[in-house]
């Protein structure tokens, strides 16, 4: 039915069960290849809520993503690395799921259907004007993040959203609305999918955007990361060498001295070490 909202119509994919297994994979990569294209046509929608991040969080702000299922699993997954990848604290970019940490592998029932839940949880963590706030819905209808964005309003929070469907109730009660229109899911609502995997590049661009124009990043490379592992120690000691030109011995030993490759770069250009 037509006019059901998209993320609901009926796949374009009929006796998916009578598919051998290239079938299935060919197919569901012919409806992957359009995610990138809905994308493309939200670029001034996300650049609008980029810009705004940005000058909040330039003046101390935060910036939270609330969402149920699979929305909510990705808005916290963004959250959880932008610590180790741009060297923020844990508390800059906080991401919310109904239902707690639990939900994050087991669904919590009625969890998403609770519209007072969210700012129950975001209070937790003294939301307030100089934050933004982002409802990551595929559906658009959750009435966990529309209520979450409705008392945020109230209390006078720059509010955005990402969802796939046009018009949705979620997209009319945010200041900032992203609608990725991906479509109908090669398995029928399963929003896991194409949905999914556009909220997830939307959130990429979100906080690799922001995280640029905050200075956590020089030229392309990661100065801020954690060095919580011998890979990143490694990519580390690479970027000392390209960008000062030293020895990988020296690299080694300053940046297991200063324990970040930003801090090294910053001694050696005043010529404090």
């Amino acid at each position: 039915m037509k006019n059901k909202p998209t993320t609901e119509q009926s796949s374009s994919y009929n006796n998916l069960e009578k598919m051998n297994t290239f079938e299935l994979l060919s197919n569901i990569n012919a409806e992957d290849k359009t995610v990138p294209y809905a994308i493309e046509k939200a670029i001034p929608s996300i650049e609008k809520l980029v810009d705004i991040i940005y000058a909040k969080m330039s003046n101390g702000g935060r910036l939270f993503y609330i969402g149920a299922g699979t929305s909510g699993r990705l808005g916290v997954l963004d959250a959880s690395e932008c610590p180790p990848t741009f060297g923020v604290s844990d508390d800059w970019i906080i991401g919310l799921i109904a239902g707690g940490d639990i939900a994050l592998r087991k669904a919590v029932e009625n969890a998403e259907d609770d519209e007072n839940l969210a700012w129950k949880d975001l209070l937790k963590y003294n939301i307030t004007d100089k934050d933004v706030l982002i409802g990551v819905a595929a559906s658009g209808t959750t009435p966990y993040v529309i209520g979450g964005l409705k008392k945020a309003k109230q209390h006078h929070i720059i509010t955005g959203c990402i969802v796939c469907n046009e018009n949705s109730p979620l997209s009319l009660d945010a200041d900032y609305p992203i609608e990725l229109i991906v479509g109908p899911e090669f398995v029928t609502g399963s929003t896991r999918m194409k949905a999914g995997t556009a909220q997830k590049l939307a959130l990429n661009m979100i906080s690799t955007a922001v995280m640029v124009k905050l200075g956590r990043v020089k030229d392309n490379k990661m100065i801020n990361m954690q060095l919580s592992n011998k890979k990143l120690v490694n990519r580390g000691v690479e970027m000392l060498v390209g960008e000062l030109h030293i020895e990988v011995s020296l690299a080694n030993m300053l940046l297991k001295k200063h324990k970040s490759v930003k801090k090294v770069l910053d001694l050696y250009k005043n010529k404090s070490i």
